[in-house]
């Protein structure tokens, strides 16, 4: 079966693109509700919308990466940022979306593990291993027969399928597993047309920074009661925030220190908050 096959959902224009624009999204393998008050803690404005069966997606409203050769972070590691911090202290995982112009790829992030990501030349080349396919099958539960062949065949060289073609055979397969973009939010074009369509789709909501008080209010009432389940996420979110922030520093990536920082940031504010409500 030729991985084209699955991504009838999402055909493939035909012919070589005008142009290979600069853009991202952000799945999240959870209800909007699920996904509202971590995302606020990103501190960008984003749109968030229903994606599906337990599916959300985040479209940044704005745009923090730079086209490559700028000297400014890239989108890729913008996005790996985002996705750390996002899925760190949740239960759902988050997949990042993008592409620059010259390479298309994705980045997933479940929780306190290692990310996993792979990417493909503007051309359709790979660039990543196959063991990053059966890896990102697994943590999305995918199907391990079916879902895992479509997936490998991506990693295959075809000189008929370039990068964005690909990338849509990605969005493919996780449509069989639920995943149902808003009409016209597809993988490949501006962030300028994402954001435009994602605005006037059903369901969609600004998500924007209201101050630590409220968004950490916010994320740990979704997560429960009170006690040693938010001391102890609090603790986990510092340890490891700390040498992410420290990492992304020494390494000049944006993107990571400000994963890091959010991590910090956020562990610090649910154990400052813990400690008073005790008090």
């Amino acid at each position: 079966m030729s991985f084209s096959d699955p991504s009838s959902a999402y055909p493939v224009p035909s012919g070589p693109p005008v142009s290979r624009p600069v853009g991202a999204l952000l799945l999240c393998r959870a209800p909007a509700d699920d996904v509202r008050p971590a995302a606020h803690l990103l501190r960008e404005r984003m749109l968030l919308a229903p994606a599906g069966d337990g599916w959300s997606v985040l479209v940044p409203e704005g745009k923090p990466w730079r086209a490559p050769g700028e000297g400014h972070e890239p989108v890729d590691r913008v996005l790996a940022g985002w996705a750390t911090a996002l899925a760190v202290g949740t239960s759902w995982p988050v997949l990042a979306l993008w592409w620059d112009g010259e390479r298309y790829g994705y980045t997933l992030a479940a929780g306190f593990r290692r990310t996993v990501g792979y990417e493909w030349l503007a051309d359709g080349t790979p660039l990543g291993e196959d063991e990053a396919m059966r890896t990102f099958a697994l943590r999305l539960a995918l199907d391990p027969v079916h879902d895992v062949a479509a997936l490998e065949a991506l990693a295959r060289q075809d000189g008929d399928a370039d990068g964005r073609a690909r990338l849509l055979g990605l969005v493919a397969v996780l449509h069989r597993a639920g995943l149902a973009l808003p009409t016209g939010l597809t993988p490949g074009e501006s962030a300028d047309r994402l954001r435009e369509v994602a605005r006037v789709g059903a369901g969609a909501e600004t998500v924007e920074w209201a101050g630590w008080r409220d968004a950490v209010r916010a994320e740990l009432g979704a997560h429960g009661p009170w006690g040693a389940g938010v001391r102890i996420a609090g603790a986990a979110q510092v340890v490891v925030g700390v040498p992410v922030l420290l990492w992304g520093l020494r390494r000049g990536g944006a993107g990571w220190a400000v994963a890091g920082g959010l991590l910090v940031a956020q562990g610090t504010a649910a154990l400052a908050f813990d400690v008073a409500r005790r008090d």
